[in-house]
């Protein structure tokens, strides 16, 4: 009667896994969209700041556990550091790297993107040398939802906080006045701003919340892996921007069916084939998904005015 109860509790166990990996990279996939729903820009540094995240995740944890604080109480912390420090960063990156470039001709930007990536990922690695940084687990607690299913505290924490936010964040966009202002500077920046509208500060406060939604990823990826690095950033954001395409760059809710699509994709093609191409197999997705569908999974095709 259960001779293929062993199958579906490890189909069930790699669904679990991918969810959770679709929903870090749905959060980072999410800045891509964000920023180029308002900008019609790639910020390439995107993967950066998600690292950065992840350090300062890092120091936070090992600061707040040697004062002995309660694991509730560290990931209190820990997370509030972590997006504060980072949306700083964000903010930063747009007023000094992006804003000055906002009329230039659309190479100009995606080269200072570039160049910005590998200033942040050389700082930190001079910052925090180059040797990966490893945390000791401290969320060691796991839940057997049926013999043999089990998920984690780290997991629970992932899929839950993960979901809350991506609802949050889309009441925030289709719900509230910032939300309103976003779209109206998304569809002509210039009305907006003859209407009232303080452009440069919605600009600067997306910058700010895909840095916080990067940062929170970056914790998540500690809090799941143990480890960071400081070229952690670069593989993860082009996935993520992968996953963005995928769903169709600019579509908020495309942004988190991409990053699951391609977590589900990774974790059941390591899980069932091997691990040896997993990397390269969001991106096979990717590229069947353009050729078929140009614009996306959620994207509209582009209509050129006359």
């Amino acid at each position: 009667m259960f001779e293929h109860a062993p199958a579906l509790v490890y189909f069930s166990q790699q669904l679990l896994n991918g969810l959770t990996l679709g929903a870090i990279y749905g959060l980072i996939a999410l800045g891509y969209s964000m920023v180029f729903s308002i900008l019609g820009l790639i910020n390439f540094a995107h993967g950066e700041i998600f690292m950065i995240g992840g350090y300062i995740a890092f120091l936070a944890v090992t600061l707040f556990l040697g004062f002995g604080l309660s694991p509730a109480l560290v990931l209190l912390l820990t997370f509030t550091a972590a997006i504060i420090i980072t949306s700083g960063v964000g903010f930063t990156l747009e007023r000094i790297c992006y804003r000055p470039l906002r009329g230039a001709a659309k190479l100009a930007p995606f080269i200072t993107a570039i160049g910005a990536s590998i200033f942040l990922q050389n700082a930190v690695q001079l910052w925090q040398g180059s040797q990966p940084k490893a945390l000791a687990q401290f969320l060691t607690t796991q839940y057997e939802l049926f013999p043999g299913l089990v998920i984690s505290a780290t997991q629970l924490l992932i899929l839950g906080a993960g979901g809350l936010l991506l609802v949050l964040f889309t009441l925030l966009i289709n719900k509230t006045s910032f939300g309103r202002q976003q779209r109206a500077v998304q569809q002509d920046a210039l009305m907006a701003g003859l209407l009232g509208i303080h452009v440069n500060r919605v600009i600067s406060a997306t910058f700010m919340l895909g840095a916080a939604l990067a940062a929170v990823a970056g914790t998540f990826v500690l809090l799941y892996y143990g480890v960071v690095d400081f070229t952690m950033g670069y593989l993860a954001g082009m996935k993520a921007f992968a996953a963005a395409v995928l769903g169709g760059i600019g579509s908020l809710p495309g942004a988190i069916v991409g990053g699951l699509i391609l977590g589900l994709t990774e974790t059941f093609w390591a899980g069932y084939i091997g691990a040896d191409y997993k990397h390269a197999l969001g991106f096979f997705v990717l590229i069947l998904v353009l050729l078929l569908r140009p614009q996306g999974l959620f994207g509209k095709p582009e209509v050129e005015k006359v």
